[in-house]
């Protein structure tokens, strides 16, 4: 089937945005943290083993029930055959390039930030081209790659937006972004709302991009809060832990109240995706 290329559109009207552990990590007051240095890569597809492309879980376990957000690294010029999955996912590009569609499509190479979505059942590829990495999630495992024999179609869409057609949203059009140093002049907090309805108990997705030299803290009552690091570097702290170097790949994650702060001392914006179930607010200094 035929991959759609989607122009995020946001209205003008105000959103109001919407745990699992990672996997070896403290556990702290419904908190973990994992560093992208810590990461656990194993084979994504067993029978393929290490040839193929090897996955690290951030939360949940990607071969168990229940839902799951996980890494996927590509080697370049690495290409699969045509397949499906016993699931649909949602996935973000970090770095390289990739393509998932239809064998017979003209790739649409998608560059760091771009997001898509893969329906059960429906044949595709996945390629790369340059060394990739992509975050993926599913909202229940296992996570299985099945023979194109398999298909089925169950009326689902892909969907395909590259980076360049995302719509960055400020603090003008989103009142749960607090930032006082944002104007015309000069981008503060942006976000690009990507799947779901913020700020309600049922699951959503948002990019989150923090302009250089940020300062300030995400605060969060949902019931699931996952975040991870798509581009740049932030430090992290939360309540009076030390504070963390958070590199692309980094995930952090909370249930219940809670407050994570962020500082970003670099010269590019730090992106970050975040799913969560509940409410959420973004304070800058």
């Amino acid at each position: 089937m035929k991959n759609v290329l989607i122009l995020v559109v946001a209205s003008a009207a105000v959103f109001v945005l919407g745990n699992t552990a990672c996997a070896q990590t403290v556990v702290k007051q419904d908190h973990t943290v994992l560093l992208s240095s810590d990461l656990k890569w194993t084979p994504l597809n067993p029978a393929r083993g290490a040839d193929g492309p090897q996955a690290a879980n951030l939360w949940g376990d990607r071969t168990g029930r229940g839902p799951s957000g996980f890494l996927v690294k590509f080697v370049d010029g690495f290409s699969s055959p045509p397949h499906i999955h016993n699931i649909t996912y949602r996935g973000v590009v970090l770095q390289g390039r990739v393509f998932n569609g239809h064998q017979d499509n003209k790739p649409m190479w998608m560059q760091s930030l771009s997001y898509w979505t893969q329906p059960v059942g429906q044949v595709h590829i996945t390629a790369a081209q340059g060394r990739s990495i992509v975050y993926v999630e599913i909202e229940d495992g296992p996570y299985l790659v099945r023979p194109t024999e398999e298909a089925v179609d169950h009326g689902e869409k892909p969907v395909n937006i590259d980076a360049g057609n995302l719509v960055w949203l400020g603090s003008q059009n989103i009142r749960w972004i607090n930032d006082p140093q944002a104007d015309g002049s000069s981008a503060g907090v942006e976000v690009a709302l990507l799947w779901g309805e913020p700020q309600t108990p049922q699951p959503s997705g948002v990019l989150v991009r923090l302009p250089k030299q940020f300062r300030g803290k995400i605060r969060s009552d949902a019931s699931a809060f996952r975040a991870v690091i798509i581009q740049g570097q932030a430090r992290y702290q939360f309540s009076t832990d030390k504070p963390k170097s958070l590199q692309p790949g980094a995930c952090f994650t909370s249930s219940g109240a809670a407050t994570h702060k962020l500082t970003q001392d670099g010269d590019e914006p730090c992106v970050l995706y975040l799913q969560t179930q509940g409410t959420f607010e973004i304070h800058a200094e």
